[in-house]
């Protein structure tokens, strides 16, 4: 059972906005025929009651389908900011009328009709408002929706990424990243087997994960373990843990908040077992040296280090740096991009190359040429793609998975494909 202070609050609050919401409805459809604005109130009140009852009744769904809280939540949530969408221009057209009722006070116009100015060929501007935020708001929750269909809808994106000082034995490189499995949010074994058969595909010499293999759980991994032991590449798998992969995010049963719990610590014990299982090596705060023809590169892979005091930061550079000073290139896996420009730029300029998850690129967003946005970006600086300052290179993988909201906008889940140069 979920609980929360503040959660009959958010229920009446569900209510006020739609009954807000609904005289935008009426307003839409006042010059509609009388049966067409029956079925458009009713419609509306068989989706509000709906969701209403949803919402109330939410915190007694049994924890046993966390699927299907999954996709409750998601639509509750949906719905919501659409209307919120529906406020905010309802918000709009009352705080023109009151302008306008207080212009039309002082000029003693009291005369004048403020709700029904003419507009646009008839339709008058309360009309006009209230359909568009009703057109913005039910386009939120349509494209949501839609974006349910994407969360397998994996995406290969391959980059050429040339470096001064890249020994000559390692040009030609082949580096496949993935990150952000969340394991736990999976309901199709199949679809997670095509994406391992398009990693598979890239024929990479190199295979380095970023973090986040589950979302809380060492368990999640159990329907799943097989189908990742799969990936294989001449020179390894090498992976790191995301901040998820500690467990900070569960209710252990034995931790009251402020002392260890020995269930939380055995999870994160089963976990990278499950690493060393698939035949991955978790590095911790450590790193490995490739040589070709007596040439060498470095890889190094820390824990989890965040700027966001929020996040977990057990990353010790310090510890995963020493001994390869004279090593001339570098490759750094580390699961938030934030430790880019907090640490690794500013003490570690001989880190050529970092890799990092973590964002997700929330699952939402538009990518088009020369046009990239979405909400992460008010959160990290760095949040998809390829970033760089001076010889210093950052990429930050969009998530193999997905996590809270089942489902994809704009942001596919990705597999990076880097061809060292």
């Amino acid at each position: 059972m979920r609980s929360g202070s503040g959660y009959f609050f958010m229920v009446f609050f569900l209510l006020i906005v739609d009954i807000y919401v609904f005289f935008a409805v009426r307003t839409a459809f006042a010059g509609a025929a009388p049966r067409t604005r029956f079925i458009a109130n009713l419609v509306y009140w068989l989706v509000s009651g709906t969701i209403l009852v949803l919402a109330a009744t939410y915190r007694f769904l049994p924890e046993t389908s966390p699927v299907l809280l999954t996709y409750v939540r998601t639509i509750i949530i949906a719905i919501l900011f659409a209307k919120l969408i529906v406020v905010l221009f309802l918000a709009i057209d009352d705080l023109r009328r009151l302008i306008l009722w207080i212009a039309g006070f002082f000029r003693s116009a009291a005369t004048e009709n403020i709700g029904t100015e003419g507009f646009r060929k008839g339709i008058t501007r309360s009309q006009f408002l209230s359909k568009a935020g009703l057109a913005l708001g039910g386009g939120l929750v349509a494209t949501l929706i839609y974006g349910f269909s994407n969360k397998y809808n994996y995406h290969v994106r391959k980059l050429k990424l040339n470096f001064k000082n890249l020994p000559s034995s390692f040009r030609g490189l082949r580096i496949v990243q993935i990150s952000d499995i969340h394991s736990g949010s999976f309901q199709d074994k199949a679809a997670v087997e095509k994406g391992v058969d398009m990693i598979l595909a890239q024929k990479p010499d190199l295979i380095l994960f970023t973090g986040d293999l589950v979302n809380d759980r060492a368990m999640e991994m159990k329907e799943y373990q097989d189908v990742f032991s799969r990936l294989t590449a001449p020179m390894g798998i090498y992976s790191v843990l995301g901040n998820h992969d500690y467990g900070d995010y569960y209710p252990w049963p034995d931790f009251d908040g402020d002392h260890y719990s020995a269930m939380k610590a055995d999870n994160l014990k089963q976990l990278k077992g499950i690493h060393a299982q698939m035949g991955w090596k978790l590095m911790l705060n450590e790193h490995t040296v490739f040589e070709r023809n007596g040439e060498q590169i470095a890889l190094l892979g820390i824990e989890n280090w965040s700027a966001n005091a929020r996040f977990p930061r057990f990353g010790d550079m310090t510890k995963a740096h020493a001994g390869t000073e004279n090593i001339p290139f570098k490759i750094l896996m580390s699961h938030d991009p934030s430790h880019w420009d907090a640490q690794v730029r500013k003490e570690y300029p001989d880190v050529n190359l970092m890799l990092s998850g973590h964002t997700h690129g929330m699952q939402f967003g538009i990518e088009i040429p020369k046009f990239k946005w979405s909400p992460s970006q008010y959160f990290y600086k760095q949040w998809a793609g390829l970033y760089q300052d001076g010889q210093q290179k950052l990429y930050v993988n969009r998530g193999f998975g997905f996590l809270g909201y089942p489902g994809r906008v704009g942001i596919l889940p990705e597999i990076t494909v880097i061809d060292l140069a």
